[in-house]
């Protein structure tokens, strides 16, 4: 074997190309998005004019948030990648491989918590699979697909980009980084950083969703009518989202990187934990391209939405290159981070405690 999967995290790119996309099943002409390293949806014809985009992630389930907050957490997840579609998020199953030790009246306080959740978002569960197994933990507990169905005119993936588009971000960098080490260390946090930092980066737990984001931009409009591709900024963050923006496209791109929003209470903690807040995952982040005419249509939607929004770069011909500018001027190549600095950090956290 000429690459080796990474020690932890998602597949990278390269043993993606080499292990998986060769292997990937019949051909259809019917799939008009298939698998696609970086790309957050897969989408097929269901009927003349007629698509269903799709998304498949594990369920993650952190018993210590409480339930609620644990389930509210696990569907966004799922839900998040499938909004990136620009399509509404319609029909979920769910598969669920639990501890033993999970009690019954654990899950039946989560489920009561999960399906509150799903009706928020106006999901409907059509199948599913539950059953506790041993060797299962969590937070790790299965997985579940979300579909969305819509006029084959009116979705995007991260692979529509075009030259000259703006390149987006709302939110800022690694909110799912801080929002989790917030919740889950929130004592450390104080004890090392104060109250009010441990506050801030426990309440970005609740912005871990792109849900609403993409809602509201894509009610703007869609491929020439306004945003050409959203893309989720998880394991890679900022940096690793805008670079597969731009691979799945096929184009250049040049990231701002000193205009992505790094909040207070983010620096706070990855600076604590030693990790770039630009390549650590955030979910609760929509990177996304806008057709220039309609860039100030959409930021005014997001910001009246209460969603902070920043343009942070733009897209570029192929034969441009992919660049990162930095302080004072300076420009060197994007290049993708590969491994997500969080999951190192956090497991560090967790053997200290």
């Amino acid at each position: 074997m000429s690459l080796e999967m990474p020690e932890i995290g998602k597949i990278s790119p390269e043993a993606f190309a080499e292990y998986i996309y060769p292997h990937v099943g019949s051909p259809s002409p019917d799939l008009l998005v298939g698998p696609q390293s970086g790309v957050d949806i897969g989408v097929v014809r269901v009927a003349p004019g007629v698509v269903m985009a799709m998304t498949t992630d594990p369920v993650f389930v952190v018993p210590e948030y409480g339930w609620e907050r644990a389930a509210w957490f696990a569907v966004h997840i799922l839900t998040s990648d499938a909004a990136t579609s620009g399509l509404t998020p319609r029909f979920m199953t769910v598969d669920l491989n639990l501890p033993l030790t999970m009690s019954t009246q654990d899950f039946a306080a989560f489920w009561t918590a999960w399906d509150k959740t799903v009706k928020d978002l106006g999901l409907t569960i059509v199948s599913g699979h539950t059953a506790r197994y041993e060797g299962c933990h969590f937070p790790m507990v299965g997985g579940a697909t979300v579909m969305s169905v819509g006029p084959e005119t009116e979705y995007i993936s991260t692979a529509m980009a075009k030259p000259g588009d703006v390149l987006l971000c709302t939110k800022g960098a690694a909110i799912e980084a801080t929002g989790l080490i917030g919740a889950t260390y929130g004592e450390r946090v104080a004890r090392e950083l104060g109250e009010d930092v441990r506050r801030a980066a426990d309440a970005l737990f609740d912005q871990m969703t792109v849900v609403k984001d993409a809602r509201v931009a894509a009610s703007i409009g869609l491929r020439d009518q306004g945003v050409t591709a959203m893309h989720d900024a998880t394991e890679g963050g900022v940096v690793g989202g805008v670079y597969e923006i731009a691979e799945c496209s096929g184009l250049g791109v040049e990231l701002n990187a000193d205009a992505v929003l790094i909040r207070p209470e983010v620096k706070a903690v990855t600076d604590w934990v030693g990790i770039d807040p630009l390549i650590s995952i955030s979910e609760g982040t929509l990177l996304f391209t806008v057709r220039p005419d309609r860039m100030d249509a959409v930021t005014r939607a997001l910001r009246d939405a209460g969603i902070d929004v920043m343009a942070i770069g733009r897209v570029l011909p192929a034969d441009e290159g992919r660049w990162r500018l930095s302080a004072h001027g300076g420009r060197e190549p994007l290049v993708h981070p590969r491994v997500d600095p969080f999951w190192a950090a956090f497991a560090r956290l967790g053997a200290q405690s």
